[in-house]
């Protein structure tokens, strides 16, 4: 049996207030065994509620490992949760600043060092009504490409029945469930030793682990998304938006 990651005194108190909070919800975790129990891997996860950032770190801590996101760099000076976001290792994104490239450089270290990062290729949570994946930015490509792990597609579904973000409806009774489906590690081999910077090839490579994520949310759902995505805010071709990192907020 593989051992827990050790995580330290913040990891355990972020543990504390987390495991209760997501507790609102029952919880279905359907091929979790696909999260590697030591060594570095990129977990990439669609975005449906402001909730999905606790919810998915208990999911993840709950198969032994410590999960590292990217997260809004003011929040770093919020009282006490400033404290844990440091501590425990997360990253914060400057957007919009000269800082911003910094949080892709900490991506590449914490790999380095044998750390799961967990991504939200679309940025910030879906503006479609229904609640399925819109237009993603290239940050997760880029991570993957850059580095030769893991990456591994999860889907998750129910925490927008909770809290939805954009109606600031909490709806915690009664209880809803929350399905994590995790599927294989995508094979990005055809897309090494090309240039991993190539705006062609960071949206073929986004469009792919995408696709893949949708593809376990119509498992989940078993529904069919709109055979045209919802638009991310000011999506551009810029090299800015390319290199642009991805948060949990």
């Amino acid at each position: 049996m593989a051992r827990r990651e050790k995580g330290g005194f913040w990891v355990g108190l972020a543990a504390a207030a987390f495991y209760p909070l997501t507790a609102i919800g029952k919880r279905v975790y359907l091929g979790a065994e696909k999260i590697p129990r030591q060594g570095p891997a990129i977990l990439v996860m669609n975005h449906i509620s402001h909730l999905d950032p606790a919810v998915d770190a208990v999911f993840v801590h709950r198969q032994k490992r410590v999960p590292r996101f990217f997260l809004k760099a003011s929040l770093k000076d919020v009282p006490v949760f400033g404290r844990i976001v440091t501590g425990s290792g997360q990253i914060p994104v400057a957007r919009g600043s000269s800082a911003a490239g910094d949080s892709l450089k900490a991506a590449h270290q914490a790999l380095e060092e044998g750390k799961v990062i967990v991504i939200y290729p679309e940025g910030t949570i879906t503006k479609d009504p229904l609640g399925w994946p819109k237009e993603a930015y290239s940050g997760a490509a880029r991570l993957a490409l850059q580095n030769d792990v893991p990456v591994i597609p999860i889907a998750r579904w129910g925490t927008n029945k909770i809290f939805n973000g954009y109606t600031k409806k909490f709806t915690p009774l009664p209880r809803k469930t929350v399905t994590h489906l995790v599927g294989d590690p995508i094979d990005l081999s055809a897309y090494r030793g090309g240039n991993p910077r190539s705006a062609s090839m960071l949206r073929e490579v986004t469009a792919v682990l995408m696709d893949e994520v949708t593809r376990l949310l119509v498992e989940i759902r078993q529904e069919e998304p709109p055979v045209k995505k919802p638009e991310t805010d000011a999506v551009s071709e810029t090299k800015a938006e390319t290199e642009k990192p991805e948060d949990g907020a």
